[in-house]
């Protein structure tokens, strides 16, 4: 049930951190990976090819919607077909929110809720074509829940991600699309650098992780290929907490 292969994923953002553990998992289960983002993600390329499993790059600015045509012609002409896309791609800006610009908002907005929203319609009008189903998982976050602080864009976008997973899911269901978010907690990523490295913050928020740790690239490997794979078939429109129980505290 949880097998992928002659399956194919695109995955955004999938140079570093979670996108790179999700394509990871993803590969090591048999799907082909379509990697979206600005940079080359040489060392995700690597290790997926280690793994048997094909890589293709797509280099794309994900703070518009002007590529996104483009990735999906690119994922075709390279693999013939799109079975899977996770959304992971995204920005965070930090500010008191009385201070906090209109180009942050901006910026995060599009590429965390915007940018999602439409490579999803693209890839379900590519899933509707192929007549076959497929899968979407975005990602959401902790704060898809919770208010945070000092993350005004971030927290909205999170927010959306959760309602509009909701959403595609009860729309595109009739065609054999499942629509499922993944919202991580508190990982070790670029994301959460400066607050590993704030010792009294850093304590404060391991101290209410039941599990005792920051979570891992990893992590998030068994639940993206359970909603990547036929095993999730009936699951629709929900989000998945990844986070060591910081949630049930």
């Amino acid at each position: 049930m949880f097998e992928l292969s002659r399956k194919v994923a695109v995955v955004t953002g999938c140079n570093t951190g979670l996108g790179q553990g999700m394509a990871f998992a993803l590969a090591k289960a048999g799907a082909s990976i379509v990697g979206v983002g600005h940079l080359e993600p040489e060392e995700t390329r690597q290790q997926v090819e280690a793994l048997g499993a094909k890589f293709k790059y797509v280099e794309a600015n994900l703070l518009s919607t002007e590529p996104l045509d483009r990735i999906v012609e690119e994922a075709i002409a390279a693999f013939g077909r799109i079975d899977i896309l996770v959304n992971n791609a995204g920005l965070i800006r930090r500010e008191d929110s009385v201070n906090f610009s209109e180009k942050d908002w901006d910026d995060v907005m599009n590429i965390n809720i915007k940018v999602p929203m439409f490579l999803s319609q693209r890839v379900a009008r590519q899933f509707i074509k192929q007549g076959e189903g497929g899968k979407i998982i975005n990602i959401a976050s902790m704060l898809s829940f919770q208010g945070g602080i000092r993350v005004p864009s971030y927290t909205s976008s999170k927010s959306g991600i959760m309602g509009l997973t909701r959403l595609l899911a009860c729309e595109w269901a009739q065609h054999g699309i499942n629509v499922n978010a993944i919202a991580p907690g508190y990982m070790a990523t670029d994301n959460t650098q400066a607050l590993r490295e704030d010792k009294e913050r850093s304590a404060a928020i391991l101290d209410r992780i039941p599990a005792g740790r920051w979570g891992k690239p990893s992590d998030l490997g068994g639940p993206v290929v359970f909603l990547a794979s036929a095993a999730s078939d009936y699951v629709n429109g929900y989000t998945i907490a990844v986070d060591g129980g910081w949630l049930a505290r």
